[in-house]
């Protein structure tokens, strides 16, 4: 455990299994962010290929909520590793191209990150984890206090649309001494009903779902309203009759996110989870709970690529094998605490999902009047 005091270069890792030479340093490894309660958050640091030292700072938070930086975001996006088999091979997209990267897993109960009061996974919400978060921030910085006057982002994706506004809003009203210079999110939830039913009108513009199930969308019940009520735990016959609607028109063999790209035919949960991963609630998943409707055989079956270039559609089945190897989460510094085997997206955590409900846009628009600039991309 990571604790005051503890030289950090007790966190370098010297090399993770299967990855080619680099010549850039990595870290990983535990801050303890409450004694009492033994609550201590996961991290993945990768310092920039080149003049570390004059590189900002960058914080990559996953949403979810309950997903994983470290799977996700390291290991899938923008990380300088990808999983293929037994070995990494290097992503030329890396941030790490320009900036110092600091992947969390929070809150507590993702990925590697835990709570050995485990009541703490039935608890959480926005709040806590905004806190948890600076206090993570501060810890971490005094391990490596050549980082603190680094110029930092905070960037994220999806429910870190609730998690980035929040965390740069205590670190602006605590006065701490950090150079926090811009956010950026990626398709994140800002405002509940926008946020949406802006995705009845994306499925039925590229023509996933029909025009008669988009009117019922406009005329009956939003996808908002599917949302909610699902997260009440009320459904109403006419929200439930347009969700498996939408899900059967859809049908398993739709990327969501990409159209012209393959689905995974794997079965494979990760990759139920890598969906989760970027919608927070979605109407596949809801209408997946109501009619326990599963997608595919639980056997492999060959992707053929087509025209999708060298985009892995199976990469959540790669990425569960390899962080789930004993000499990866030896060489990474991580324990499986509380739980049996790593996952993409928690299943332990039970978030207060009405948090989906607040908007955060407001804590956007203070922000950027406190000359903190913002990015919102797609």
């Amino acid at each position: 455990m990571f604790r005051f005091g503890e030289c950090f270069e007790g966190h370098l890792i010297k090399s993770l299994p299967g990855q080619p030479i680099v010549n850039f340093k990595q870290f990983g490894g535990y801050i303890t962010i409450d004694e009492l309660q033994s609550r201590s958050l996961f991290y993945y640091f990768v310092e920039a290929q080149s003049d570390p030292t004059s590189k900002p700072l960058v914080l990559w938070l996953n949403g979810g909520p309950g997903c994983s930086s470290l799977g996700a975001g390291a290991f899938i996006e923008n990380g300088p590793f990808r999983p293929k088999g037994d070995v990494l091979i290097l992503n030329e997209f890396s941030w790490n191209n320009v900036a110092n990267v600091l992947y969390l897993e929070s809150p507590a109960g993702v990925g590697f990150s835990f709570s050995k009061n485990t009541t703490f996974y039935d608890t959480v919400n926005d709040k806590i984890t905004a806190q948890d978060n600076i206090v993570f921030l501060e810890r971490w910085l005094e391990k490596f206090p050549e980082y603190k006057n680094r110029e930092f982002y905070i960037t994220g994706e999806s429910y870190a649309g609730h998690y980035v506004p929040q965390l740069a809003r205590l670190i602006v009203q605590s006065k701490l001494s950090i150079k926090l210079k811009a956010i950026a999110i990626g398709n994140p939830l800002l405002e509940f009903n926008t946020d949406f039913n802006s995705r009845g009108k994306y499925l039925w513009s590229h023509g996933v779902i029909s025009e008669s199930t988009f009117e019922l969308l406009n005329t009956v019940c939003s996808i908002s309203q599917i949302v909610r009520e699902g997260i009440n735990g009320e459904i109403s016959d006419a929200c439930l009759s347009i969700n498996d609607l939408i899900a059967r028109e859809m049908s398993p063999f739709i990327n969501e996110y990409s159209i012209n790209l393959d689905v995974c035919l794997s079965g494979d949960q990760t990759q139920t989870a890598l969906s989760a991963l970027h919608s927070f609630t979605f109407t596949k998943q809801l209408g997946d709970e109501q009619s326990n409707a599963k997608t595919t055989s639980s056997t492999p079956l060959p992707q053929f690529s087509g025209d999708a270039g060298k985009v892995d559609v199976c990469i959540g089945n790669e990425i569960d094998a390899y962080l789930n190897r004993v000499d990866v989460q030896q060489a990474l510094h991580a324990q499986l605490i509380g739980v049996s085997t790593w996952s993409l997206c928690s299943d332990i955590l039970d978030y207060d999902r009405t948090n989906l409900f607040v908007p955060t846009i407001n804590i956007v628009g203070s922000l950027v009047r406190s000359g903190i600039r913002v990015l919102i991309f797609r």
